[in-house]
Parts: C-alpha cells; structure tokens; sequence
C-alpha cells in the first residue's frame, strides 16, 4: 500500500460493468468472489445500521471452497450497500464471515471467552485452544464505532483469507460486543484494509502482512461491485494483488491519497442535473469506504440533492428563521462582493476565525445545546446561515432575480436530510431525477438515479430511499465526503 510504490494510490474503475463475467487466468492473483442475497426486510435493518457514523450491518454464513483458480471466498451482497465474506482463522481454519473494510484497519471476531454479551451466542466464536498457531497476546483492546463497540484482547494466528495464509497476524478476540448492534448483524467480525495509522494497538493490518510477507506480486487490491440485487449470482469480487480487465471497460482514475488513515483522497465538484452545487467547488476531502453503504456528504449539498430528487425531509425552523430575518442582508453582501466566508460573521450570526464561521452564542429559543466540534462551538443558526451563503451564490451564478433567490432557499428549508439518515422518494419519479456527478481527478463520474436510489420490495409494496445522508465535518478535516458502496 505504498510502502513498495513510494506513492500511495486509490484506484477508481471508470466503468464497473454490471453483468457477473468469467474470472481471469492472471497468474499472482487471487480472488474473493461476492455471492448475493435476496432484499428483504432484514437486510434493511441491518443495512440502517451500517455507516462510517452508524456502523455496518449484513451477513450471512459462507464456505471456503476449492476450485482450480484456487481457493474462492464466497460473499454476500445486502442490497447493494454491503458486500462481506468468509475468512479463516487458525490452524485449522475456524471460518468467520467479516466486512472487508477499507475504513478501518484491525481484524476483529468474537472469543469463545466472551460469557457476557449476547451477540457473541448468535455468531461463530474463535476457540484458541483448537489451533495449533495460536500466540498469546493478551494486550487490551477497543473499538468505539458510531452505534456500537467492541472490547477483548489481541491474539495471534494464522489468518486464510482466499488461498493466502498470512502467518503471526495480531488480531482482537472480542469479548465484549454491547447494544444492539452486533446482536441483529448477521456478520461475525470485521477485516480492516485501511492504514496502519488508524489501527487500535498499533497492530498491523492484515493487508501489510500479505504484502510483507511476499504473498502477493503486487500491492494492489480492487473490487468489483454488482449492483444487480436481483440476481442470483455473484455480488462481485474483491482481487488482491492486481485488477481483473474483465470486470472493467475504460481506463482508470488514479488520485494520490493524501492523508494516511482511510484512502482519503481530493475531490472537486458535486454537480446535479449538470450544475455545480457550488460547495465543493473549491475542493472537499472525499473517503473511499467500503465500510459504508450510502454516501454521505455536507448537508448543504445533501439537501440540493434532495430537493431535484424529491426527497422528504424535515423543516428546519432555524434555515426559515435565517432566510426571513436575514436572507436580504445576506444576498445584499454577497451582491457587494463580500467574501462569502465572512458574510455570517457581518450579519452577526457567526464569528470568522479567519477560515470559517463559528458559533456567535446565538441560539434560537427550540435549540438544545450547541455541540463542541474540534473546539469550535457551533449552532443551528450559524449553521443555517453558512448554508444560506452557499444556496444563493450557486443562484446568483445562474442569474437569477432576488426573490427567485430567497424563494428557493426558503424551500430547501424543507428538504433538510432527515437526522435518522433516511429520505424517502417517490418510486414512479425514477425517470425524471437528474444524474449525479463527481469530480475526481479532474474527471467527472456520473451516477444515474438507478444508481443512487435503493429500492426495497416490489410492485405497490415497493419503497425507494435515497442513497444520500448528510453528515457534516468542519475543517481541517472537512469538509468530507464517505464514498459508501
């Protein structure tokens, strides 16, 4: 992952074709092949639970299997937002079914010593007694997640993944998985593909040791994604070592990583219908994870998207307030050329710190309390008003009149993404939604609505829900964008 290349890289396919094709002959790779499960209403839940803030869910039992290409690790793909497979730990194998998770870097499952926590009684358990490569350890670990966490202790053993045994990985017996989260996933654990930046204990990642260890020619993973969630075949592949040309037409998009951690990468523009969004016009941060299903994003672009595609959201009285009270002053500024970053500090709603706005201490009367953010306090009001600023100068760019202006932004007031994550979308508009576009390497990726839609059931049962949520991070890491699965 760099280590032998001197530039770390995030390799982005063109055009991922979206029918299963035969695997390829190349020598010095080996394949994780993604299996497929009907959508139901559990694959729902668990996938609801399943985001870089709210952690992912899915699962389901596997084998390893032989065939002539070499082993095959079947896995399963829950409604196009989480893939996961079958690994082996120990000599002999004890299989797990895990999340390949390009957002995290450790190797967790659960311990045949965890007593306490339920989860553990209704997923595989890892017996060190019964493999005769177990390595006491015995270092204290955990995992704090966004809706759930993981505690135990280190072990070492030897780990299968496909026909690759990597010898003496350090990996987390969890003994301790509370809440709920872990108790309705039907997955046992989780393998890191992330960097060792961000690995709890400073153990080193699986995807290290394989490269370490000479079990691969080429420090190279990529995945193949079917979005075919009908189909019962096969949900794709994951390839370590290389790419395979079949699951691919086009050339590729390579972007430097630019912070070790999680494959963080720039990103420009988000474009909707063909306009600029305006927001990550001047560059945002952008985090391929596959560790995610949906993708998430600033709310101000988040809520654009959801007015084009007509997504139910919630009315925020404080976007309402802004635009009654302050959206002439504001639009008055922006027209006098006032550097947008400053104009809430002029108006009185948020103070510049010479980068940002941040929180004044105006509060609106049905505010809880503000929140901390990386020492920056901050409030709905401030909030609103910043993304006020960005609506008017993307209609200001399109010349449009002033009451035009304030008539649109008083309407995004009531397309805010729902908290819970989830906006919901009429399935019959499919065809009239606008496409999507990310600029990447100065390149732009467009998704079709086919693509950014989950749609859930069939015919009058049908629900369709937004592959967009909002989640806001403030500088210097952000603002940021989680490109989920």
């Amino acid at each position: 992952m760099g280590t032998r290349r001197g530039v770390a890289v995030l390799l982005l396919a063109a055009v991922l074709l979206q029918t299963l094709l035969p695997a390829s002959e190349a020598e010095g790779l080996v394949r994780i092949a993604l299996k497929k499960r009907p959508v139901d209403r559990n694959s729902r839940v668990a996938t609801s639970l399943s985001d870089r803030e709210d952690l992912l869910g899915g699962g389901g039992a596997n084998t390893l299997r032989s065939e002539e290409e070499g082993d095959i690790v079947s896995l399963k793909n829950y409604m196009n937002a989480q893939y996961f497979g079958e690994i082996g730990v120990g000599t002999p194998p004890q299989k797990f079914t895990v999340i390949f998770d390009t957002g995290s870097s450790n190797l967790w499952v659960p311990s045949a010593k965890c007593y306490f926590s339920i989860a553990c009684y209704l997923h595989a358990r890892y017996k060190a007694g019964a493999s005769s490569t177990y390595k006491k350890n015995g270092k204290p670990a955990a995992i704090q997640y966004g809706t759930g966490s993981i505690a135990g202790y280190f072990s070492e053993d030897s780990v299968t993944v496909g026909d690759l045994v990597v010898k003496d990985q350090e990996f987390i017996e969890a003994t301790k998985e509370p809440g709920v989260t872990f108790l309705v996933a039907k997955f046992d654990g989780i393998l890191g593909l992330g960097f060792k930046e961000i690995s709890v204990g400073k153990a080193v990642p699986v995807w290290y040791n394989m490269v370490e260890q000479g079990l691969i020619s080429d420090p190279v993973f990529s995945f193949w994604l079917n979005r075919h969630a009908d189909d019962e075949g096969e949900g794709g592949e994951i390839i370590f070592g290389g790419m395979d040309p079949k699951h691919y037409v086009g050339e590729h998009t390579y972007v430097p990583v630019t912070q070790k951690g999680y494959w963080q990468f720039d990103m420009g523009d988000v474009l909707v219908g063909g306009k600029s969004t305006g927001f990550c016009a001047g560059g945002c941060a952008a985090i391929a994870d596959s560790g995610t299903s949906l993708l998430a994003g600033p709310t101000a672009i988040i809520t654009e998207i959801n007015e084009k595609i007509g997504a139910a959201g919630v009315v925020s009285q404080e976007c309402k307030t802004i635009v009654s009270q302050y959206g002439q002053q504001i639009l008055d500024l922006l027209l006098a050329e006032t550097q947008p970053k400053k104009v809430c500090s002029q108006v009185g709603l948020c103070t510049f710190d010479g980068t940002r706005g941040v929180s004044a201490g105006i509060r609106s009367v049905v505010d809880d309390e503000p929140v901390k953010s990386n020492g920056l306090r901050t409030d709905p009001m401030c909030s609103a008003c910043e993304m006020a600023v960005v609506w008017m100068q993307n209609q200001l760019a399109q010349n449009k009149t002033q009451d035009l202006i304030l008539d649109y932004v008083n309407q995004l007031c009531n397309r805010l993404p729902s908290p819970m994550g989830e906006s919901a979308v009429d399935c019959a508009s499919l065809g009239s939604m606008p496409d999507i576009e990310f600029t990447i390497g100065g390149k732009k990726f467009a998704l079709k609505p086919e693509e950014y839609i989950l749609k859930v059931g069939e015919g009058a049962a049908a629900q369709c829900i937004s592959g967009f949520t909002a989640m806001d991070i403030p500088p210097p890491r952000g603002p940021l964008w989680i490109l989920g699965d």
